[in-house]
């Protein structure tokens, strides 16, 4: 049977399909669906819905069962738990999502409960709550909070280290153009002029690197109405510019994302270091005439950023079909100075994350041979 087809053709009023005492699980993040015994849904929360990529009126009156790849185990767990052979019960299974044949299995951690109908149920009977949790989801959690506390400490000890590094720097190239000076009138000093140039190159590159290092952390914020389609719209035109040929940026926008509050001109930085990463990352596709970036919104319910939860936010995900960040640096790729690429300072990423967190948000990366994807989290008001 097709997930997408009911299995009954009984028609329920709208107060029937979502009972007010189910309306509080949509603050839940993890996906809670209310079950009959035969297994029909008559409710499933907002976190169902994000996952499964479907309205609630999609899910609801259609068998659970279906939407399962083995579902002899949910069905018995859940007779079971509806006679009071036992009141609750844990196992792992895989859920369906997308349309056959082109569907994809998630790993969930099934929890099954009783649930006393009461007068959410005006046809009687006894309901079972069933709680799906991604095993992808926990793992995602766990790192993206291993992600945030590595990132505080790294920019706690980058802000010091520059600091550490920026004065002798004014010191060494004062001494050098000294010494530049005393050199010129002798007949040494045409000589070793090479060297104290030397000196003055190296330490103004080191300054730079400094500058970059502390960009972030420089200027207050300039807050104001931010729309990130705006902001999508303008890293395209900069990009495209620069790489005018053998790349497309596709854009798969969100018109309903509401504006928030942030720094514009900062987030055009952040989204911009992301696009240059990954159009550098295709130069070989470029050559072949078939790179892409694709530019992708969305809304997201219920998110929790670190250790904070927020009712909603805004996704914005980079997508290119190059190569992939290498497995040995996957894990670094937003500490600073680590990069895949020769040549690069390892700092785009790094900054990038920065502005992100000063928004309250995240950036964080799935990556393999053929598909990187950046996610930027930002909440929403």
């Amino acid at each position: 049977m097709s997930p997408s087809a009911p299995t009954h053709s009984v028609p329920l009023t709208e107060a029937e399909r979502t009972p007010p005492v189910f309306d509080a699980l949509d603050m839940l993040a993890t996906m809670v669906a209310v079950v009959r015994p035969d297994g029909e849904c008559l409710f499933a929360n907002t976190a169902f819905e994000n996952v499964m990529g479907l309205s609630r009126r999609a899910v609801q009156r259609s068998s659970l069962y279906d939407w399962f790849a083995e579902a002899g185990r949910l069905r018995d767990t859940v007779e079971g738990v509806a006679r009071n052979a036992y009141s609750s019960s844990r196992f792992d299974a895989l859920l369906r999502r997308g349309v056959r044949p082109h569907e994809v299995l998630v790993p969930v951690h099934v929890i099954v409960s009783q649930l006393e109908a009461g007068s959410a149920a005006p046809r009687g009977g006894d309901l079972v709550l069933i709680e799906l949790i991604e095993n992808a989801q926990q793992t995602r959690q766990d790192r993206e909070e291993r992600t945030l506390d590595q990132v505080q400490a790294t920019k706690e000890l980058t802000r010091n280290l520059a600091h550490e590094i920026k004065n002798p720097l004014g010191g060494i190239r004062g001494a050098a153009q000294l010494l530049a000076m005393e050199l010129a009138p002798t007949e040494m000093g045409a000589e070793l002029s090479e060297y104290t140039q030397v000196i003055i190159h190296e330490v103004d590159r080191l300054q730079s690197l400094v500058d970059r290092l502390l960009a972030p952390h420089r200027h207050a914020p300039v807050v104001a109405d931010v729309n990130i389609h705006e902001v999508c719209e303008r890293v395209r035109a900069l990009v495209l510019v620069e790489h005018p040929r053998g790349l497309s940026i596709k854009r798969d926008y969100d018109t309903s994302l509401p504006d928030f509050r942030g720094d514009r001109e900062q987030l055009i930085q952040a989204v911009l270091n992301i696009v240059q990463n990954a159009a550098q990352a295709l130069q070989t596709r470029m050559a072949a005439g078939d790179a892409c970036i694709t530019l992708r919104t969305r809304v997201a319910r219920q998110v929790t950023i670190g250790k904070q939860r927020w009712r909603l936010a805004l996704e914005l995900h980079v997508e290119d079909n190059g190569p992939g960040i290498p497995a040995e640096i996957r894990d670094r790729i937003f500490f600073p100075l680590v990069s895949g690429r020769e040549g690069g300072s390892g700092l785009g990423l790094t900054l990038a994350q920065t502005i992100a967190q000063q928004h309250q948000g995240m950036i964080d990366c799935e990556s393999e041979p053929g598909r990187t994807d950046f996610r930027i989290t930002l909440p929403l008001p």
